[in-house]
């Protein structure tokens, strides 16, 4: 008897039906199939997957398919679409995650997936097993993994309604629940209060077996083929408490076992073995900095927050705008839309505006939360607007880039070439707008009417690459970006000409950046955890500043700030790092263990920090 908690394709979170699928007992034994990281859009993506359906079609002792996550190679909608078609023509109950690729690069801010598939999280019975799935991200922000905030809170609930408590529980994930995922300890804690016996995942393409604090793991190869003629996937058959994994090639049906791990019941309470959690050591260090107030959403937050006078303004992924009162971090208002945010929002005049991936741009009443217009687009909308002189400038993913009228909501121009979907904050510069694209491109509108002044390509084939992520800065005539290809790229603002660009092995800057205070200075994280200051008015790559802040390897996307002195630089792991002028440490502060989303300058020596894993702090300089 299989007990849908979440069906095998609509993905719900009820129980919302009962199939008879034979009397598979833990006694009996059964076998499933584990295919992973599948990458449509890839070379010969779609080939492998279709070879491993008919194979998986053509065994009658299967009885379903677990997917753990890496279904496309960009999240596009176009790649889900066929891998949906292919999986369709599976004769066998399918059970599908997400992986970080079908997270980080979702131009529908990872709507797709779930309206797609059904859902991102699946849970059901077979032959006297739990089998749970949560999604992975990171969602929309380069980061470690991190299993969304919402999926953490669903499991936590899941688990305590189990039906059978001591039913053996096996629990899926893209990632292996280590250090890859920034809060894979509090999953692995959530696991260890019920029977949890196997954690199955994907990420690596290969082979491998793990011990996960006392859990067995077993990841599982990718689909594809790779350098080889032939892709594969796994067999998994559980009889008499022992679980087996067979490597087999979709082709020739040949198989390798190459994994056979017991099951059994282990007794996590009597574990006094000390396992490895993030450390707060570093908050004792520097007492020059304290936390005024913390708020804890109950979703991530990918996002920033605008300050209009005593509001804090901020937006989740559960698709809520809300107001926290400045002073104290209370909630005062909150206004829900139909889909998830990853817009951080901006206020000016009494209003503010925030676009969310249910494909509306909407302008609020700060005093009161209260709609003052929206307008729909044909895509959902991941890019943060900017208000500049009362109009609206914000881009989306159906390929236009548009200013508004801030007071009426009005259409003042609209830009339709854009290649690619926009996920930045552009920048207003010289009368004219920037912003750059996850289709290898870079922009610059003329900001009264919307026309094309000049784009610039950065040449490659892998939209990985693509300027798209960080917030581009402006002095002395001049734009400069940095991005995942790993240069730094300064333009003549006016003509687009490329006045240097330069990929530098010793100092690795990827999408991290922010402008001195006096505009002398365009400040760039390297991926070793360095900040560097590079000259505004050098017609090379002149670096002035060097600090190694000792954040180690470092990937966080989000913008550096700069305010009263300070240069305010963050993590992936959820710690920010306070830098004076002369390049010395002022403090160093650990919010969280996940993603930075952003740090807006307040008052008083104050900032306000968002982590992705929900949390909105504000923190205070004691000097």
């Amino acid at each position: 008897m299989l007990f849908y908690f979440i069906s095998m394709k609509k993905v719900l979170f009820v129980i919302v039906f009962i199939w008879s699928f034979g009397s598979a007992k833990a006694q009996d034994g059964f076998t499933f199939a584990h295919v992973s990281d599948i990458h449509i859009g890839s070379n010969n993506s779609e080939d492998d997957l279709r070879r491993t359906v008919q194979s998986i079609n053509n065994d009658s002792s299967i009885s379903f398919v677990i997917l753990s996550g890496d279904i496309t190679d960009f999240g596009s909608d176009a790649e889900f679409i066929v891998a949906k078609q292919i999986l369709d023509s599976l004769n066998k109950p399918w059970h599908i995650i997400p992986g970080n690729h079908d997270a980080n690069w979702s131009e529908s801010g990872t709507n797709s997936f779930k309206k797609i598939f059904g859902g991102e999280t699946f849970f059901f019975e077979y032959g006297g097993y739990y089998f749970i799935g949560t999604a992975c991200g990171p969602n929309m922000r380069m980061s470690p993994g991190q299993v969304p905030r919402e999926n953490v809170v669903w499991l936590d609930s899941a688990l305590k309604h189990l039906k059978n408590k001591k039913q053996p529980i096996i629990f899926v994930n893209h990632y292996p629940m280590d250090s890859s995922l920034n809060n894979w300890y509090d999953v692995i804690d959530l696991l260890k209060t019920k029977n949890t016996q196997l954690i199955i995942c994907g990420h690596g393409h290969a082979n491998h077996q793990f011990n996960f604090e006392g859990i067995p793991g077993i990841m599982g190869r990718s689909n594809l083929r790779a350098r080889k003629d032939v892709g594969g996937y796994n067999i998994v058959t559980i009889k008499n408490d022992t679980v087996i994994y067979t490597e087999r090639n979709p082709v020739t049906q040949g198989e390798k076992q190459w994994a056979e791990v017991a099951l059994y019941k282990h007794n996590f309470k009597a574990d006094t073995t000390t396992y490895y959690r993030p450390s707060y050591a570093v908050n004792s260090t520097y007492k020059n900095v304290k936390t005024v107030w913390e708020f804890t959403d109950n979703s991530d937050i990918g996002s920033g927050v605008a300050i209009p006078g005593n509001l804090v303004i901020a937006s989740n992924s559960k698709g809520f705008i809300y107001a926290l009162n400045i002073n104290n971090g209370k909630k005062v208002w909150s206004y829900k839309t139909r889909g998830k945010i990853y817009s951080t929002p901006a206020a000016e005049n009494n209003f503010v505006v925030v676009a969310s991936t249910d494909n509306n741009i909407y302008c609020l009443n700060t005093t009161n939360g209260k709609l003052h217009w929206k307008f729909e687009t044909h895509k959902p909308i991941v890019a943060s607007p900017l208000i500049k002189n009362d109009v609206v400038y914000i881009g989306s993913a159906d390929g236009k880039f548009r200013a508004f009228d801030l007071q009426t909501g009005k259409l003042k121009w609209s830009y339709d070439g854009v290649k690619g979907f926009v996920v930045d904050k552009p920048l207003f510069y010289n009368n004219k707008i920037y912003f750059g694209t996850w289709g290898t491109e870079f922009y610059a509108l003329n900001a009264d009417d919307g026309t094309l002044a000049w784009n610039w390509n950065n040449g490659s084939a892998n939209r990985m690459y693509s300027p798209a992520a960080c917030y581009p800065v402006a002095a002395n005539n001049s734009v400069f970006i940095v991005a995942p290809d790993r240069y730094a790229t300064c333009f003549d603002a006016e003509t687009g000409n490329v006045i240097w660009r330069k990929q530098d092995p010793a100092n690795r800057v990827r999408e991290s950046m922010g402008l001195s205070e006096d505009s002398s200075l365009v400040y760039a994280k390297t991926m070793e955890g360095e900040v560097i200051g590079i000259s505004t008015k050098a017609d090379s790559m002149q670096i002035d500043f060097k600090l190694n802040t000792s954040l180690g390897y470092e990937i966080a996307p989000t913008a550096i700030v700069t305010n009263n002195g300070l240069i305010y630089v963050p993590s992936d792991d959820g710690t920010v790092v306070a830098i004076n002028k002369d390049g010395s440490i002022l403090w160093k502060h650990k919010i969280s263990n996940a993603l930075v989303t952003n740090i807006t300058a307040a008052l008083n020596s104050r900032i306000i920090v968002t982590t992705m894993d929900g949390k909105v702090v504000c923190l205070e300089t004691v000097r």
